[in-house]
């Protein structure tokens, strides 16, 4: 599985399995040691990513319950040099998927005032004078939720002010439309941020400018697959189990053992060339997979 593909498993929360890929360490090595002037002892060096850890760990917890909340499917956080990655699937509506990603800035959003209070506080108490690696601390620790909410709310699709607009856009433009609308807007982003790149002669903007360039082009690709989706006839008499849209009419199902393409609900599962026979059907527009004997509607009942 590709969330596990160079991660280490950290354990379950929630019912969300954590994992931390292997080159984490190597980006908290370099970090924590050419900032070790910052602290008094590196000790300090090595909680302040920490911090940075659980920040970013919280965001993710953010956009996965909320994802729950709406029905959808989030059992997997990844977490890597970049940031991090919830594995989320809501329900193929715009308000359940605005939902699922704006949750996840609201956390960074929550954090700005406690980071107050407790600046305020320290003031207060003199901390600057009896602490001084432990004020600072704090300060680089709210700096970098702020830095976080801030750039994550970009509209640069994928980051989650991209998916945010994307969201919105789909309230007026559909599904398939906004997509590409704001995977474009993303190509645009990938060229400011190849030119800051080159103006501030950052490894990590470049870095990061090929990963928005990749997953742009991926949002573009699966844009324009709901769109030829959207003109395709739906068959009558089935539903998804999961978010109750009709299926394709037609061979749109691949057999994974001969290649051959077929019309799983006419066959009932089977390919018709090798006879393959297949547990479960993926649902094209919200990936969810379930037997085909659970997509039949009752005559009786609406879809």
């Amino acid at each position: 599985m590709a969330a596990q593909s160079g991660a280490i498993r950290l354990g379950r929360v929630a019912g969300v399995e954590l994992y931390l890929h292997w080159s984490w360490f190597l980006v908290a090595a370099f970090e924590i040691t050419s900032r070790k002037e910052q602290y008094a002892s590196p000790l300090w060096n090595v909680l302040e990513y920490l911090a940075l850890f659980g920040l970013v760990l919280l965001h993710e917890f953010g956009h996965a319950l909320a994802c729950r909340q709406t029905g959808g499917r989030a059992d997997k956080i990844l977490l890597w040099p970049l940031g991090g990655i919830a594995f989320v699937s809501p329900p193929p509506r715009p308000g359940a998927t605005l939902w699922s990603i704006a949750a996840g800035p609201l956390v960074n959003v929550l954090f700005v005032p406690v980071f107050m209070g407790l600046g305020v506080l320290a003031a207060a108490l003199g901390w600057a004078d009896a602490a001084p690696n432990a004020v600072h601390l704090l300060r680089q620790v709210a700096f970098i939720n702020l830095i976080l909410l801030v750039f994550n709310l970009l509209p640069i699709y994928p980051l989650d002010g991209g998916q945010i607009l994307q969201s919105l856009l789909w309230f007026v433009f559909g599904r398939a439309r906004s997509l590409i609308i704001a995977t474009v807007i993303g190509f645009m982003g990938v060229a400011g941020m190849v030119l800051l790149a080159v103006v501030t002669k950052s490894v990590w903007f470049g870095v990061l400018a090929v990963f928005i360039l990749l997953s742009c082009w991926q949002g573009m690709r699966a844009g324009l697959a709901l769109a030829r989706l959207a003109k395709i006839p739906r068959r009558e008499g089935f539903a998804c189990p999961s978010c109750r849209a009709a299926p394709p009419a037609g061979p749109h199902w691949l057999c994974s053992a001969c290649h051959t393409t077929f019309d799983t609900f006419e066959t009932q599962a089977v390919c018709p060339k090798c006879c393959a026979v297949y547990a479960v059907t993926r649902c094209s527009d919200c990936g969810q997979q379930h037997p085909v004997s659970e997509w039949r509607v009752p005559p009786s009942l609406p879809r």
